[in-house]
């Protein structure tokens, strides 16, 4: 059996790619949490405390974003947003609503594109409201 040889310029793990982020992945449980603070700064992202409102909040923005980029069905978002806040937070509170609207589709009058497009409309809602206005 013949060692491998290693490629140029190929390590085993590669330091992650940012001047704040120098380390090995090994590294990362004990030094990510001290590092991602500064590197995100340095990106000019925001870090929110993890579980807390403005964190879930930003979730919520992300997973609409993903849905307007057609990543994530409107279906899903709703789905998504009511299976992890439920009628709770009030900014997923119309989500909430509309994924209730597509489980009583069957009884009603609505059909599946018009729940399509209110959530399509409220993704769209939720991500303007975190761009700052030009």
């Amino acid at each position: 059996m013949t060692p491998k040889t290693k490629e140029p310029g190929k390590e085993p793990n590669p330091p992650l790619p940012s001047p704040s982020l120098t380390l090995r992945r090994e590294q990362a449980d004990y030094d990510v949490p001290d590092l991602l603070p500064p590197a995100l700064d340095e990106l000019g992202l925001t870090l929110h405390p993890a579980g807390s409102r403005a964190a879930r909040e930003a979730g919520v923005r992300a997973l609409a974003a993903r849905t307007l980029a057609g990543e994530l069905t409107p279906r899903e978002l709703a789905f998504r947003i009511h299976q992890r806040f439920g009628h709770d937070l009030p900014l997923t509170e119309r989500l909430a609503e509309l994924d209730d609207e597509y489980d009583f589709l069957e009884y009603g009058d609505g059909t599946p594109a018009q729940v399509d497009a209110d959530v399509l409309a409220e993704a769209l809602r939720l991500t303007a409201a975190a761009r700052p206005l030009a």
